[in-house]
Order: C-alpha cells, then structure tokens, then sequence
C-alpha cells in the first residue's frame, strides 16, 4: 500500500513538471542515478521522486539502481570509479562520512567523489513493536535494564548513522544493546512490523505510515528539532540526552573530475526540482525536510560529518571492520 502512494505522488509530480528539451552537451542519453540501498527505504524514495522529476525537465530519462551491499560501500565505489561525465551519479547519506572510519576500504569516497547538492535530511527514530510494552524512551531505558543486550535493528551496518544513534542511546542511558543489521531499511521494518525484532533505529521515512495507524511505536527522533510528520514524537534531547543530534542527510555525488559546468547544472536541475511545491510535500509527508544549497555547503557538511563520526566511532568504541 505504502508504495502504491508513493507512485501515486510521484505521477502527481511528474505530470506537473515541464517538459524541457536538454540544453548543450548534457545530458544527451540517459542518466543513472546509483542507489547503494535496497528499493524501499529513504535513500531509494528520495532517489525516485527527484530521479522522476529531472526525466522531465532535463529530456532524458533518469534511470534507478539500486547497488546494495557492504554498508553502501559497493554503490558508493562502483559510482567513485566511474567515468566523470555525469551519466553515473550517486544517491548517497551519510555513509559516504562514516563509512571510511569503519571499513578497511581500498579507496577514498572524500576524495574520489564530489558533493554536488544535498537533496535532504531526516531524523533517526527509535521505533518499538507494540508488543515490547514501551511507548517511551523511558520506559524502554527501564526495560533494557532488564534485558540487557536487546537487539535494534538497523537498515545499515555497523557505524552507519542509525547503528551510531541506537549506540548512543545507549550509552548515554547507561544500557546495552546489541546492533542487528540488515541489507536495507525496507527489510528491518518489515521485520519490526511483524515482531520478529523488537525494537529498530532507523530513518523516519518508511516509519511514518507505521507510526499514525499505531503499526509501531516511535519512542525519540534525532534531530534538534521535530518532524512536522511526526509532532508527537519527541527528540532525544527533549527526552534528557543532551547532545544526541543526527541528521541523516541524503545526497547528490558525482565522481571526482566530473567538469564543473555539469556538476552546476546538475545542482541547478535539483534545487528546482526542491523548490516545486509538490515535491517539497512529498519529501514532508514522508519526514524528509527538504534541503538543497550549493556544492560549497554540502561539502562542509560532508566533511563536518566525516569529523563527527571519526569522534563517534572511538567514543561508542564500534569495531573497525
């Protein structure tokens, strides 16, 4: 049901967008958007509804793939190690900052990519199945003490933003918990959905659905401030753990040495597409704040992130894989 709404807003969006013949050299074929995730989750959602909206307004058609596995780590190389020329781009989070504090890696993603524009940014949730008994982050921080070593699901692997939260979490309660990742945030939730997992850490988009018709219980988000999608879902700040603020950022990444005019271009086409107003509800109604900016500020965000989760990885003492 979840994606046949979400096609549906995307036909609303496409149908809108107008239809403009490709200007100069680019783009002059197809364009592939990689996405290092499974279909279903954020990065994908995001991915489809700017990918559908740039086939109309650059004349080309905007291809999806999805290229999972390793924590985003295949995606994220096999777009580093593509041609510069603006046919291969990557839908891409955080992982591109956190992965390289993480994993033995035979190559640079700070270096080999380019931040072209951040598309958007959503909180993490702490999301509980009814049946755990907990519709606090209090009352889980009692349970946990309890049980400890409960398992949280996450869409991604070890130091990956979600892994980070439920880790600081954690920490800062004075519990323990045990990280179970999955390939993609589609299959951890259908997992928590069903009550095979207790408890998950996990982007807000695919959770919204689950959260109004009482599907899951969501317990703290991780931004500094609330989701307008979801009003009644505290911070972990406001709920006593000062300090704990990630955003979890989704983004456009070409590979190094693409020629700056497309990488503008390509800034250009998804800031427009950010400042339609349909697309702007679709990425609200899903607990994605819009973002959008110049190559500059995404850059230093990236590089903000890389410093912040280089500090994480040592204080949460995550193993280096």
């Amino acid at each position: 049901m979840m994606k046949l709404r979400f096609v549906g807003l995307v036909l609303a969006v496409t149908t809108c967008a107008p239809l403009v013949a490709a200007a100069g050299e680019w783009p002059d074929h197809p364009i592939h958007f990689i996405v290092p995730f499974p279909a279903g989750g954020s990065t994908d959602i995001a991915a489809r509804v700017i990918g559908d909206y740039l086939s109309r307004t650059l004349g080309q058609q905007v291809v999806i793939e999805n290229k999972s596995g390793a924590n985003g780590n295949i995606g994220i190389e096999y777009v580093a190690k593509s041609a510069p020329d603006g046919y291969t781009i990557l839908i891409g989070t955080d992982a591109v900052s956190s992965n390289p504090h993480v994993y033995k890696m035979d190559f640079d993603p700070l270096k080999e990519l380019v931040p072209v524009v951040e598309i958007s940014r959503q909180p993490i949730a702490l999301a509980a199945n009814p049946s755990l008994g907990v519709t606090t982050l209090a009352q889980l921080t009692e349970l946990a003490k309890k049980q400890p070593g409960l398992g949280f699901a996450t869409g991604s692997g070890a130091g990956s933003p979600q892994a980070m939260v439920g880790l600081w979490y954690a920490k800062l309660a004075g519990i323990t918990l045990e990280q179970v990742p999955y390939r993609g945030g589609g299959q951890a939730i259908n997992d928590l959905v069903a009550g095979h997992i207790k408890l998950g850490s996990l982007g807000t988009t695919p959770l919204v659905p689950y959260c109004k018709t009482g599907g899951l219980n969501l317990l703290a988000q991780s931004m500094t401030k609330r989701s307008p999608a979801l009003p009644d879902v505290p911070t972990f700040q406001e709920s006593g753990l000062d300090g704990l603020v990630i955003d979890q950022r989704i983004g456009v990444f070409a590979p190094a040495g693409t020629p700056p005019g497309i990488a503008t271009r390509l800034n250009s086409e998804v800031n427009a597409a950010l400042g339609d107003e349909k697309v702007r509800k679709i990425f609200n109604d899903q607990a994605q704040e819009p973002a959008g900016g110049t190559a500059e500020q995404y850059a230093k965000l990236v590089r903000d992130d890389s410093d912040k989760y280089a500090r994480l990885v040592k204080e949460l003492n995550v193993k280096v894989e």
